[in-house]
């Protein structure tokens, strides 16, 4: 791991002071915003009426997500996760910044999912098929020097 990452770890320790709803409504505001086209178009109708837990264990934080009248809600720690995801920070980084995809964190159990398996594979299927907006483009690339030459791997075609 990085020096960012660990950076990142010792930094997001008050963090674990909020609970999840506030994480949780916090993600699904920027998830709304980033997702907007992929949301109006109907490609995560798979989460209606279904809740999605993430863990960033080495942060202990949660977040739980759903999707309601069109947007992304965040939830508390009472709604339980139909499907949940769970690693360390730096995968879910990896992830974020394109330097990994989906499969690659799975199959190398870098990234774990557990519950309900139909949603969680519709939702590595999104997480991987899943073409960010050009207006985030910046700060793909900055997560990407951030995270220096570790792991760096040729980029997949179209990436």
């Amino acid at each position: 791991m990085s020096a960012f990452p660990r950076l990142l770890i010792t930094l997001a320790s008050p963090l674990r002071l909020l609970p999840t709803l506030a994480h949780s409504q916090a993600l699904a505001m920027a998830l709304n915003r980033v997702m907007k086209d992929a949301i109006a178009e109907g490609e995560l109708d798979f989460l209606k009426g279904r809740t999605v837990g993430i863990e960033i264990n080495d942060l202990g934080i949660r977040y739980r997500l759903t999707l309601s009248d069109g947007r992304i809600r965040g939830c508390g720690e009472g709604a339980a996760a139909d499907a949940a995801i769970s690693g360390g920070l730096h995968e879910f980084l990896l992830l974020a910044a394109r330097r990994e995809d989906a499969d690659t964190l799975f199959f190398q159990r870098r990234l774990r999912m557990a519950g309900d398996t139909e949603l969680g594979l519709y939702l590595k299927n999104f997480l991987d098929a899943y073409e960010p907006p050009a207006q985030v483009a910046p700060l793909i690339k900055g997560l990407d020097r951030l995270l220096g030459d570790e792991g760096k791997r040729p980029r997949r075609p179209g990436r």
